[in-house]
């Protein structure tokens, strides 16, 4: 067979790399390949054994310690409530540019004034306290909150992994955002929803013991 007649071509085969030469098969035809040259075997490691071998190098007592002290950098710190406050807060935002979509169709234009409460409803409270004061989660405990599941728990201190063990229900962090968004100023606070506006109380319990 000429040599122009064959096709040189890398082939897989059995973990092993071939180099072969191949010649034009007809259709249906069954062709012989045999290697020419030198061969050397693929190795290559099993994803599973790999995996395996990563998961018992995770030092798992560091990893929940790390999860159990996690704070997010954002964390909003807040005093402790002086006095008892209510506040009311009108979330009616003002768009300042056009709100465009991927193709540039204006969705709403600058000036397009909204309330947010309109659209989304506060269906339970928002209850914020300082989770390291151990007089405001006993308030939190004794309160209509604590077994309330509508009810939403944020910490504006403390660690949120003890606390959710501790009362066991979810707990989540209240952020710099949020706390402006909410216009919030100091714990505990509640937050409810009442005729489009958000409802803030701040409770005082008195100075800390």
């Amino acid at each position: 067979m000429r040599s122009d007649m064959l096709t040189a071509t890398l082939l897989l085969a059995g973990g092993t790399l071939l180099l072969a030469w191949l010649p034009p098969a007809r259709a249906g035809e069954i062709v012989q390949l045999e290697p020419v040259g030198p061969t050397s075997a693929v190795v290559e490691t099993d994803l599973g054994d790999e995996l395996r071998q990563r998961a018992l190098s995770v030092d798992l007592e560091q990893l929940r310690s790390a999860q159990a002290h996690y704070q997010p950098a954002n964390l909003q710190a807040l005093p402790r409530a002086e006095k008892d406050t209510t506040t009311r807060v009108d979330l009616t935002h003002t768009l300042e540019q056009n709100l465009i979509d991927a193709q540039g169709t204006i969705l709403y234009p600058a000036g397009f004034t909204f309330n947010p409460l309109q659209y989304v409803s506060l269906s339970g409270a928002l209850v914020v306290i300082d989770g390291s004061d151990p007089e405001q989660v006993a308030w939190f405990k004794g309160s209509p909150y604590g077994s309330n599941r509508r009810a939403l728990l944020l910490l504006s201190g403390g660690l949120a992994v003890a606390l959710r063990d501790e009362l066991r229900r979810p707990v989540a962090y209240l952020t710099e955002d949020i706390a402006r968004r909410l216009q919030l100023r100091a714990v505990p606070s509640v937050v409810v929803e009442r005729d489009n506006q958000l409802v803030i109380r701040e409770v005082s319990l008195g100075r800390p013991r």
